[in-house]
């Protein structure tokens, strides 16, 4: 599975932004999917998660009621919206994909990774 991530770039602090990630293979719809984000000097850090259905989600706190993480599995997509965006979400975001085991939150737990989108948030 190769992962793309599109869709960053600058906005104003309060606009919105909706990255996707569009994935090849066919196996897709049978993983969950998540978007992380690393800011500068920071560690990568978990934003979202999808199960392979599309029926549970799971979002970090500081993103809540903000972000929303939806998927098109008839066109092998995940998308994740972002409202409300404020400077310190700026940071470049990747989709991940496949999540071995139950630790949705952690980077190691999953296998695909797509490239990354920067996404930049001015004050």
């Amino acid at each position: 599975v190769q992962l793309q991530a599109s869709g960053g770039g600058l906005v104003q602090a309060g606009g919105s932004l909706r990255l996707s990630c569009a994935a090849s293979g066919r196996s897709f719809k049978n993983y969950s999917a998540s978007w992380f984000r690393q800011g500068p000097g920071k560690d990568r850090e978990f934003v979202a998660y999808i199960n392979w259905g599309g029926g549970g989600m799971l979002y970090a706190d500081s993103v809540k009621g903000r972000f929303t993480i939806s998927r098109d599995n008839a066109k092998n997509t995940v998308h994740l919206q972002m409202n409300s965006l404020k400077p310190e979400d700026t940071a470049v975001y990747y989709c991940a994909a496949q999540a071995i085991g139950q630790n949705y939150r952690s980077p190691n737990t999953y296998s695909y990774w797509g490239q990354g989108t920067q996404v930049t948030v001015s004050s």
